[in-house]
């Protein structure tokens, strides 16, 4: 039998767990071990009952979509190996050294050393 109060969780979920009780008791699971299983699983899935506390303070839409936005694009000038403006050139990795060359069009890259490469680059 599950413990404690329910009373901390939102409708939707006492819903979720019920339909997920009935759904193992048709499977045959007893209805202590059924109702137990069922609270455990919403608990996995939303983190428990409502929580109190918080700022308070919420995000407008407009908020919310500029942060995922931004969000969005840093992530994809990271995936696509861009390095930060700021990074310094000792940071970067001999390939991204390498590329910036390439883009460059410094002559005898290939052979360079990640230490010849940040020289020649720097010029």
């Amino acid at each position: 039998m599950p413990r404690g109060s329910k009373d901390k969780y939102t409708e939707a979920q006492k819903r979720k767990a019920e339909h997920i009780e009935d759904s193992y008791e048709a499977k045959g699971v007893p209805k202590d071990e059924a109702e137990a299983r069922a609270w455990a699983t919403v608990n996995k899935q939303s983190g428990g009952g409502e929580k109190a506390g918080g700022s308070g303070q919420k995000k407008s839409a407009g908020a919310k979509h500029e942060s995922r936005q931004s969000s969005a694009q840093r992530a994809v000038k990271t995936r696509h190996g861009e390095p930060r403006p700021d990074q310094p050139m000792e940071d970067l990795t001999k390939a991204e050294l390498m590329d910036k060359a390439r883009k460059q069009n410094i002559a005898g890259r290939s052979t360079m050393r990640k230490a010849e490469l940040i020289k020649a680059l720097s010029r």
